[in-house]
C-alpha cells in the first residue's frame, strides 16, 4: 500500500500528469480515498516551491546549452501564449481558474512558469496555483468516486 501511495504521489509530482494522473493512480490500487487525495494535493503543491527554485538558480545554468535554450524558449512562449491575456486581465483569480482545470496543458507548471515570466508577485501566484490545485483535484477526486461507485 505504501508503495502505491508513493506512486501516487511521484504521478502528482510528474509534469505529465500532476495530481490528474496521481489521484486515479492511487483510488485505482485500492488506497483510501482521503489518504490518495490528501497526498496527491500535497505533493502537487510542492511543485510550485520547486519550480520557482529550478527557474532561479538551475534554470540559469542550464540556459548555457543551446538545446535546452530553445526548448525552455518554446516552453515558456507556449506557457505565456496560454495564460497572458487571463492573468494580466484578471490577475489571481485568471492564474487561480488556468490552474484549476483539470485539462492536459494545464496545472501547477505552467501556471508557475506564466506567473515567473509575467512577473507576478510570488505570494498571490502560490495561493492562486495552492486553490486552484485543491479545485482540480477535488474535481478530479470525486468524478474518480462517481465514476467508480465509491462515493
Amino acid at each position: 500500500m505504501i508503495k502505491h501511495i508513493l506512486i501516487a504521489a511521484l504521478w502528482s509530482i510528474s509534469p505529465l500528469g500532476e495530481a490528474k494522473v496521481g489521484i486515479p493512480y492511487g483510488i485505482s490500487k485500492d488506497v483510501n480515498i482521503f489518504v490518495v487525495f490528501i497526498v496527491c494535493f500535497l505533493a502537487n503543491v510542492l511543485v510550485y516551491p520547486l519550480m520557482l527554485f529550478f527557474l532561479d538558480s538551475i534554470n540559469v545554468l542550464f540556459f548555457k546549452w543551446r538545446f535546452y535554450k530553445e526548448t525552455a524558449v518554446k516552453l515558456a512562449q507556449r506557457a505565456k501564449r496560454g495564460t497572458k491575456t487571463k492573468v494580466e486581465k484578471y490577475g489571481f483569480w485568471g492564474l487561480l481558474f488556468f490552474v484549476m482545470l483539470p485539462v492536459p496543458g494545464t496545472g501547477v507548471y505552467v501556471g508557475t512558469i506564466a506567473s515567473y515570466i509575467l512577473k507576478m508577485d510570488k505570494t498571490k501566484a502560490f495561493w492562486a496555483n495552492c486553490i486552484g490545485i485543491f479545485i482540480s483535484s477535488v474535481i478530479v477526486w470525486s468524478t474518480v468516486l462517481i465514476a467508480t461507485n465509491i462515493f
